[in-house]
């Protein structure tokens, strides 16, 4: 099987890892939401004198490609196309909500096959992209941006357990820890190393995406903020 580069810019955290045979070879990754436009580029150059490989030995790259960050994921998709474009190799996308819960299930691997994984991105105040995942990791409730309140998830979380994470969920958890069902993994980010089994069972069975036509999903359309920089 090819070596992949795997790309995750969704978040504050700017993600680069290297796989081959759905194995990490090589990871490196920083969380600084202002950062992911000048280390990118840098982390792919270090990871493959790492590895000791050239740019064109890469077989595919795998995109996170949302939800998340407006200009993270510009950011990552156009990286992305740009190394296809160049090496003429195929482009794999990846939910950025599903690669969580991937990472979320191996945590806790063989002890809560019978729970639910809920992957939060924060798209502020009390809005979250988020989704529901199996420990099989099949979407059980699509992808979506939700506002906290009380009665969120209620019809799942009075049956079920249910497991939160990412930079979402911390806003969530007073709220959601009324429910018995409810438990956190404190501390748990996006990152590469989570598309890696995902990538390669895409590149195995050639879902690439169109390059030239491929955009991130954002779920939601972008707003821009008013500047801060006096002038503006």
């Amino acid at each position: 099987m090819p070596i992949i580069l795997n790309i995750e810019t969704a978040t504050s955290v700017c993600s680069i890892a290297v796989s081959k045979d759905g194995k990490l070879l090589s990871l490196k990754e920083i969380v600084d939401g202002n950062s992911h436009s000048s280390v990118i580029t840098i982390f792919i150059q270090q990871l493959m004198e790492e590895c000791k490989l050239s740019i064109s030995d890469i077989g595919a790259i795998a995109v996170s490609k949302g939800p998340g960050s407006y200009t993270g994921l510009r950011i990552g998709v156009s990286t992305a196309k740009g190394l296809c474009y160049s090496l003429d190799k195929p482009l794999i996308a990846i939910n950025t909500l599903q690669a969580m819960a991937w990472g979320m299930a191996k945590m806790n691997a063989g002890n809560l096959k019978n729970s639910l994984f809920c992957p939060m991105i924060d798209a502020r105040r009390m809005e979250v992209y988020t989704a529901f995942y199996n420990y099989s990791n099949e979407e059980v409730r699509e992808t979506s941006a939700d506002i906290i309140d009380q009665y969120s998830y209620n019809d799942i979380l009075s049956k079920q357990q249910v497991i939160f994470a990412g930079n979402g969920s911390d806003k969530c958890k007073e709220i959601l820890l009324a429910y018995p069902n409810a438990s956190f993994l404190d501390g748990f980010q996006a990152s590469a190393k989570y598309m890696i089994s995902i990538a390669e069972n895409k590149f195995k069975k050639s879902e690439f995406e169109n390059t030239a036509y491929f955009e991130p999903f954002y779920l939601k359309d972008f707003v821009a903020g008013k500047p801060k920089v006096k002038g503006l």
